[in-house]
């Protein structure tokens, strides 16, 4: 048996302690290794907290370039978060989530499979508490947006295949001794949905003393699934009577396997739609909070968002294209009904990342996109006209 020779602290004498259910009174390298651990959390939270206080809330806009009488529309101005997107929210819950369960420590690398916002807002966070950050992705990213992911003081590192990111990601981190961050699997588990600033909590709070303080719609994308399911519990948890619809672009699983149930779909393509539409259901889409789904066609998608631009004066991102383009068909069933009420979509960017591809005419012809019946087709409904 080995034996421990430690002072007791009661008598201060020298005595056999048994390695055994006896309380050891000793303190080892592990305990003062897990001390440390827990003071640079303290440090690392502090941090998040400051950098929270200094960026508030989003705005909530109500957008008023449409003559639809007794219908309000607002768009969640998420392309304000200092990353620019939505997913600054989402990298931020991955952080303190990792943080507050002891994994992510001082010096510990981290690695993301992500060549878009995601990876730009985890690359912030990890520069705020000094940790290295990895992106993994597929050779043919464009050069903005590794720019972008450098810029915030993130390594790129490439594969040649887009099926390979998942597990590149895993097997790099390891190689590095640091995390796999998994945003696809951990989407929908670091957001409290109760409540704590979440963005449908967020969207509530704003809309207090609006004409139609509850929407009818609030209508989102899916890419790891982590805001539907975060807005799909809330909404349940609440007992608010607002619905949920969730958009899907082409080329993506997430539509099929709401219709079917089937989780193991594969096979797409991947959706052109960045940010949104996956080849599989992440483990983060939960479909049993969604009332509703709409498939989306590219074109439309594109359509749409240039439409919004030229209406709020601004660029936005084509997922949000996607997004106003549902809102648009929700609108329109609720006008043919008589309906009155209140619709809520997402910002998710500015189009500023998109100047080389989707607001390229040349780039937009390359990819076959007809976008004119789709433009016209939302310029007349927002005029008063059908859908």
């Amino acid at each position: 048996m080995n034996i421990a020779h430690v002072r007791d602290p009661v008598t201060d004498m020298e005595g056999a302690v048994p390695d055994s259910a006896d309380t050891i009174w000793a303190f080892t390298e592990r305990d003062a290794q897990r001390a440390r651990d827990r003071g640079w959390a303290d440090q690392a939270l502090a941090i998040l907290e400051r950098d929270l206080r200094r960026s508030a809330d989003t705005h909530l806009l109500r957008f008023e370039g449409h003559r639809l009488p007794g219908i309000t529309l607002y768009l969640k101005d998420e392309s304000t978060h200092p990353t620019g997107s939505l997913k600054h929210r989402l990298a931020r819950s991955l952080f303190l989530y990792g943080i507050c369960n002891g994994q992510i420590r001082a010096g510990v690398p981290l690695v993301e499979a992500s060549s878009g916002s995601t990876a730009v807002s985890e690359a912030y966070f990890a520069r705020l508490l000094d940790l290295p950050f990895y992106a993994v992705m597929t050779r043919t990213t464009s050069a903005e947006k590794i720019e972008d992911i450098e810029r915030q003081g993130g390594r790129c590192h490439f594969v040649d295949d887009s099926g390979q990111v998942y597990a590149e990601a895993a097997a790099l981190a390891a190689r590095l001794g640091g995390i796999y961050v998994d945003q696809f699997t951990n989407a929908e588990r670091v957001t409290d949905w109760r409540g704590n600033n979440n963005i449908a909590e967020s969207i509530f709070q704003q809309m207090q003393g609006e004409p139609h303080g509850v929407p009818q719609w609030i209508v989102v994308g899916a890419g790891t699934g982590g805001t539907s399911a975060t807005i799909g519990r809330y909404l349940r948890y609440r007992h608010f009577a607002t619905k949920l619809c969730v958009v899907d672009p082409q080329n993506s699983v997430f539509y099929d396997a709401f219709l079917s149930g089937d989780r193991a779909l594969t096979g797409c393509t991947g959706s052109r739609i960045e940010g949104i539409g996956r080849p599989r259901v992440e483990p983060s889409f939960l479909p049993q909070v969604i009332d509703h789904m709409l498939k989306v066609q590219d074109a439309a998608s594109v359509g749409a968002m240039r439409v919004l631009s030229r209406r709020l004066g601004l660029r936005v991102g084509p997922s949000t294209g996607t997004s106003f383009y549902g809102l648009c068909a929700l609108a329109s069933a609720m006008v043919q009904a008589g309906e009155e009420g209140s619709l809520v979509t997402l910002l998710c960017d500015r189009g500023e990342r998109y100047g080389k591809t989707f607001y390229d005419d040349a780039w937009i012809a390359a990819q076959g996109f007809d976008t004119a019946p789709y433009e016209a087709q939302v310029e007349r409904f927002l005029d008063g006209g059908a859908f």
